[in-house]
């Protein structure tokens, strides 16, 4: 099923925020939420597995050499996904801003939809572990407070690390986003001119 990934809104505490990004409204949902959970945001590109295939974050986007990998790695996971299945991660073969050395796989899953509801994060990760998926790195799980976001950001390298994203441990669905999921980007994140699809293809390195 080909469906282009929600827009994840900024926490208002992110300092990354362009003119393009929209900022959440509010953080009265993960504040009565039972539990919240904190992931690194990986400087990738946001990339879906669906039954009959992958596709980054646009379903149409064109044709680029580093996604060869994903297409392969894809094709061992399509055929065990029902057609109401969705994995979404980051992609990390292409190095975009922030260089990575050792990384557990080139794709790193952060999400799992079925029927348009992301699915609670302990299912999430049951189901990765099913399917062969590394999960994004938790920097956090507990209950959100005022103090939640300072405390994730002092224990952050923002020379290394873009940031996280910081979602309800529950299941909701995907058209609560904007309420039930905020980002933290650092401030002046890209710092290149140039795209990374527009100029020389530069790998990040894998342990695999």
């Amino acid at each position: 099923m080909s469906q282009k990934y929600g827009r994840t809104y900024h926490l208002p505490q992110s300092p990354g925020l362009s003119k393009d990004d929209r900022r959440m409204p509010h953080q009265d949902l993960l504040a009565a939420a039972g539990e919240v959970v904190a992931t690194e945001k990986m400087d990738g590109e946001n990339t879906t597995i669906h039954a009959s295939g992958t596709h980054p974050r646009s379903p149409d986007a064109r044709y680029h050499p580093s996604r060869d990998w994903m297409k392969a790695f894809a094709a061992g996971i399509a055929p065990q996904l029902a057609p109401n299945e969705r994995i979404i991660g980051e992609y990390l073969f292409a190095r975009h801003s922030i260089p990575y050395r050792g990384l557990p796989s080139y794709f790193l899953g952060f999400a799992w939809s079925c029927d348009g509801v992301f699915q609670g994060w302990d299912e999430t990760l049951a189901r990765f572990a099913e399917l062969g998926i590394e999960p994004v790195p938790v920097l956090f799980r507990g209950v959100f407070g005022s103090q939640t976001v300072g405390a994730i950001v002092s224990g952050m390298d923002f020379e290394q690390q873009e940031g996280f994203v910081l979602r309800d441990a529950a299941a909701f669905p995907e058209a609560e986003m904007s309420v039930r999921m905020g980002k933290y980007v650092r401030a002046g994140h890209v710092q290149s001119e140039v795209h990374w699809t527009k100029g020389p293809l530069a790998k990040n390195t894998c342990a695999s």
